[in-house]
């Protein structure tokens, strides 16, 4: 099985607002940076987004550790929260709807298709490929 480590970062000027999202793909020498941008949306929604298109790019299963300065994202899955919301039909611990259950539902699918791990880095320290991810997030929202 291919062994793949993808960073990601979502961006949002504003939140709500215009935001943006960055990955990159690594496997081996090869590196693959991908982006994109939308023009209302949310931090949150552009931090998922940003996984969520990296694990769309793989064609075959793999073994994925996924980088992220998302708390939001990381907890959801080391935490065992989606875990938890899926079984109480898209609830919270607070009966409350999830937030952005399209995106977590088809984030969840994906991540059953590939062994994943995700592991959180600070955000905008001295980390080389979130920094990058950053950049590529934050770039994407000025050329919407």
């Amino acid at each position: 099985m291919k062994k793949v480590t993808i960073y990601t970062d979502g961006a949002c000027s504003g939140n709500p607002g215009p935001g943006g999202w960055g990955a990159i793909l690594m496997y081996g020498d090869n590196k693959k940076e991908i982006f994109g941008a939308k023009k209302d949306t949310t931090n949150n929604i552009m931090e998922i987004t940003a996984v969520l298109e990296a694990l769309k790019m793989l064609k075959e299963e793999c073994e994925v550790k996924i980088f992220s300065d998302s708390a939001y994202v990381v907890n959801a899955f080391n935490q065992e929260w989606i875990y938890n919301w899926q079984k109480n039909n898209w609830k919270t611990a607070n009966k409350e709807p999830v937030k952005n259950r399209e995106l977590w539902e088809e984030l969840y699918s994906l991540t059953k298709k590939h062994k994943v791990e995700f592991i959180k880095v600070k955000g905008h320290s001295d980390n080389e490929y979130n920094n990058r991810c950053d950049l590529l997030a934050t770039s994407a929202i000025k050329n919407l």
